[in-house]
């Protein structure tokens, strides 16, 4: 076989769907019958791309049992359970729609609500995220810390949504491909979208009882959601500018310290009095305030080093461009204008 024909890349479709899966045999054969229901109802010219994120209980024997009866589904299987976020890059990868829809494999999401995702991204926008507004999860274990979660991501992202945490939800290709997702950041996904400058909207879709009642998911990922908003808030302010943040930190840590210091010592001066009997502690502090300043503004500096090298390596671009226009003919180079010489004064 030709190297052309091997590394052939699938042609453009209309509409991808991406479903990552984790131990999900069970909904596998009734996911795949209401998808194919869905998308013949649309027309469009569309694949169903699963991710078998790593599952031990015969969700890849499944997924290959319906795939082997559809040329418009493939099946992707990692070598390991990656996680979410992972599996999703996986499928946004291997996507090769204009659209692409992305969903949970357990049932919880409808396939038919897909068309409302697709009117409303006809309106205009790049991203259209789903709604959980009436939930039936636990009241205490996820209701109440997934509403506190999606308070904080709003305020901290700048997004003005009010589920970040459901994976339903319908992106522009252009939109998701050039975002590089690694740790759990799939849960932020508007949050960097807007801040390339995508336009965002939600709406609502029912939230289904998993037909298992059981989630892959507890309380324990409240940390790791904690610490990626510290991340995506890094990301959104400051990754082009860390000095920013770690600069008026240090001068403020050196600030204080210096303060401290010079206050210990106009006491000594006046009062002579012992200085590491009386202000010991102060003093202490003092310089362990200018020396946590120092170190502040010295890892800005290093940031702003790590960004400029990563920025100009890569030839990465700090912006992204919309569309751009030209007006009027296209006019020829016709080389160099001649430099006029200077007139030669005699004196």
């Amino acid at each position: 076989m030709s190297r052309s024909l091997r590394h052939k890349r699938p042609r453009r479709r209309q509409l991808s769907i991406v479903v990552p899966l984790f131990n999900e045999t069970s909904t596998v054969t009734e996911l795949h019958r209401r998808l194919c229901g869905v998308l013949m109802l649309l027309g469009l010219d569309s694949e169903i791309v699963y991710v078998d994120d790593g599952s031990a209980d015969g969700t890849s024997e499944a997924l290959a049992a319906v795939a082997a009866g559809s040329q418009d589904t493939r099946v992707i299987t990692l070598a390991r359970n990656y996680g979410q976020t992972a599996a999703l890059a996986a499928g946004f990868d291997a996507a090769a729609g204009e659209v692409i829809v992305a969903m949970d494999g357990d049932l919880q999401h409808a396939p038919e609500e897909i068309p409302k995702l697709l009117a409303k991204l006809d309106e205009g926008y790049d991203l259209v995220s789903g709604w959980r507004e009436q939930r039936v999860d636990n009241l205490w274990t996820r209701r109440v810390p997934s509403k506190i979660a999606n308070w904080l991501m709003a305020r901290l992202s700048g997004v003005s949504l009010h589920d970040f945490g459901t994976t339903f939800k319908a992106y522009r290709a252009p939109v998701i491909k050039r975002i590089r997702l690694y740790g759990d950041l799939h849960r932020f996904i508007p949050a960097l979208a807007s801040w390339r400058g995508a336009r965002i909207a939600e709406v609502p879709i029912a939230n289904i009882p998993r037909p298992q009642n059981q989630s892959h998911y507890g309380l324990s990922r409240t940390w790791r959601v904690l610490a990626d908003l510290i991340t995506v808030r890094f990301l959104l302010r400051y990754v082009t500018r860390p000095l920013h943040l770690f600069g008026p930190l240090g001068f403020a840590s050196v600030a204080l310290g210096s303060a401290g210091g010079a206050w210990v010592l106009a006491t000594k001066v006046v009062t002579h009095a012992p200085v590491f009997l009386v202000h010991g502690p102060l003093l202490l502090l003092s310089a362990v305030l200018v020396q946590t300043g120092i170190v502040l503004i010295g890892l800005g500096l290093l940031a702003e080093l790590l960004t400029r090298i990563y920025m100009d390596g890569r030839h990465r671009r700090i912006y992204t461009v919309a569309r751009a226009t030209r007006t009027g003919p296209r006019q020829a180079w016709a080389g160099p204008r001649p430099v006029a010489s200077r007139p030669t004064v005699v004196g």
